[in-house]
């Protein structure tokens, strides 16, 4: 008979009902998160939770919301953002006339338009659109929706806010223009396919509560993702500890080249 407590079980019950395999991150962080989430439903075990998750939507949204942290700002960690700016985009238009851009793990989509801002304000070339992924549909819809509030948009400068926002009342929507150098798409890290020949790879605090295993298994599909010679921009509070096992060389802090 299946143990109805057992941290197994839960994982397994979840995983039909979200399609994420919780088995990927760090079993002790993850289960402080579940636990103190359950606490603020007033559920005290796994079964009456798995039953909540089901019938009510609502607990369902916030609870995604609450594990798979979708915390993003514009031009985050700014003098990394620099560092991509005047070192590695010119780097790698040394090799090619035009770039292929993804942002993994894109949540509500301020890393995309983040890009898109920094390539347009350089008059950077592109090799069609900047590809933006996320597991969850709701914050994609957000990112293609593209409202921000004023807090939201405090990375921007006054005169980006003006050439690429319309302002609409205490928000500010991306133009048009800058939307449509984005291409929104679902998409698991640990389960499907990955696109092929990119030169810049984003993939920033995504991966922190990922366990080590999965780590490498993640950072590895991201070397096949990659050219030779292209790049990889990683979080502020993350390192590829097996780098060279999986061809990449540190050529910035935060920042990995594919070899």
């Amino acid at each position: 008979m299946e143990n109805i407590l057992d941290w197994d079980w839960f994982i397994k019950k979840f995983e039909v009902l979200s399609k994420i395999d919780l088995k990927a991150y760090k079993r002790p962080q993850m289960e402080r998160r579940i636990n103190s989430f359950m606490r603020s439903v007033s559920v005290s075990d796994y079964k009456s939770f798995v039953d909540l998750l089901n019938n009510d939507k609502i607990v369902y949204r916030r609870f995604l919301d609450h594990i798979t942290i979708n915390v993003s700002e514009f031009f985050r960690n700014a003098n990394h953002w620099e560092v991509l700016e005047k070192e590695i985009i010119p780097m790698l238009l040394k090799e090619r006339n035009s770039l292929k851009v993804w942002s993994a793990g894109c949540s509500t989509g301020e890393e995309p338009y983040s890009l898109a801002i920094l390539f347009q304000e350089n008059g950077y070339p592109l090799s069609g659109s900047i590809l933006a992924t996320d597991l969850d549909d709701e914050v994609l819809e957000k990112a293609g929706a593209g409202l921000y509030s004023n807090k939201a948009v405090q990375g921007l400068s006054p005169e980006q806010l003006k050439k690429y926002f319309e302002s609409q009342g205490s928000y500010y929507r991306a133009k048009d223009e800058l939307k449509k150098i984005i291409r929104f798409q679902k998409h698991d890290l640990l389960k499907d396919p990955f696109p092929r020949d990119y030169d810049l790879i984003l993939c920033r605090n995504v991966v922190i509560y990922f366990t080590e295993p999965s780590k490498f298994r993640l950072y590895e599909r991201f070397a096949t993702a990659l050219r030779i010679g292209g790049v990889i921009f990683i979080g502020s509070t993350e390192q590829i500890f097996q780098a060279r096992e999986l061809n990449f060389k540190s050529i910035a802090t935060f920042f990995y080249q594919k070899y």
